[in-house]
């Protein structure tokens, strides 16, 4: 018995971690529920803590290099401390919220390629290696980001890319430690224009919406950067047509620059 306890302390023969998650489709100001469900191992064990947290793939700039790393940026303890008995199943319900932050993970359907999100899950248990797991889950748009996705599909915009910076924009409403950038590729009539990258921060009121106009760059200059923010309400986005509304903004900003 003392050589069981033993390899269960160290990994061996001890409790495992499976989370269900009863809903994977979810939205930024919602909450995703589900179970956590702990197979005992071959000893009883005392369990000192259970969590679970959403958990982001964000890219990090140091210097000349960038690198990627898991960002946790919610969590919630499930209960206290309590015993596992030796082939037993536990089973712990949750129910987690996500922060209007959250980045959007689907778009027309389809999963962004580069949005890792998921749940984490963290079962601690005395005197032995913390038991982790992750699980995606679809993250779709707001019905006011939705409505400015739509807006650039209307005037041709082709999605290309999405991906998580860390840092703060400032003069927003961002309270998480990174943003995400959604980039389009600029269709043919706005020639001057290699791609837009969009961001949403949101709240439970309004969304701050950045947008960065990435010129091509000419044969004498160097390509350079056009910025706009801009707030929206969730009440009132239905008032305003998004598609004539970015149009005429990269309107102005072209033909001030005599982009196109």
């Amino acid at each position: 018995m003392g050589f069981k306890k033993l390899l269960a302390s160290l990994g061996a023969g001890g409790a495992s971690v499976e989370t269900v998650l009863f809903e994977e489709n979810v939205v930024p100001g919602g909450v995703v529920q589900g179970e956590v469900r702990i197979q005992g191992g071959t000893v009883a064990q005392r369990i000192e803590g259970l969590s679970v947290g959403l958990q982001a793939r964000v890219e990090v700039e140091s210097g000349d290099s960038e690198y990627k790393r898991d960002v946790e940026f919610s969590r919630v303890r499930l209960g206290g401390a309590f015993e596992v008995r030796a082939e037993a199943v536990h089973s712990v319900p949750f129910g987690l919220e996500i922060p209007w932050e959250t980045p959007v993970t689907m778009f027309l359907g389809r999963h962004l390629t580069g949005m890792d999100v998921g749940v984490a899950t963290e079962l601690q248990i005395a005197r032995a290696v913390d038991s982790s797991d992750l699980d995606p889950v679809n993250v779709h748009p707001l019905p006011a980001q939705q409505a400015i996705l739509d807006g650039f599909g209307a005037l041709g915009f082709a999605f290309r890319s999405a991906d998580l910076e860390q840092g703060h924009i400032r003069g927003t409403r961002q309270t998480l430690p990174f943003y995400q950038e959604i980039e389009f590729h600029a269709p043919p009539q706005y020639r001057g224009i290699n791609q837009v990258e969009l961001t949403f921060l949101a709240d439970d009121r309004a969304m701050d919406v950045v947008l960065e106009m990435d010129k091509k760059p000419g044969l004498f200059t160097e390509g350079s950067d056009s910025y706009r923010s801009f707030t929206v309400e969730h009440a009132t986005f239905q008032e305003t047509d998004w598609a004539e509304y970015l149009n005429r903004w990269l309107a102005e900003v072209g033909g001030r620059r005599n982009w196109f």
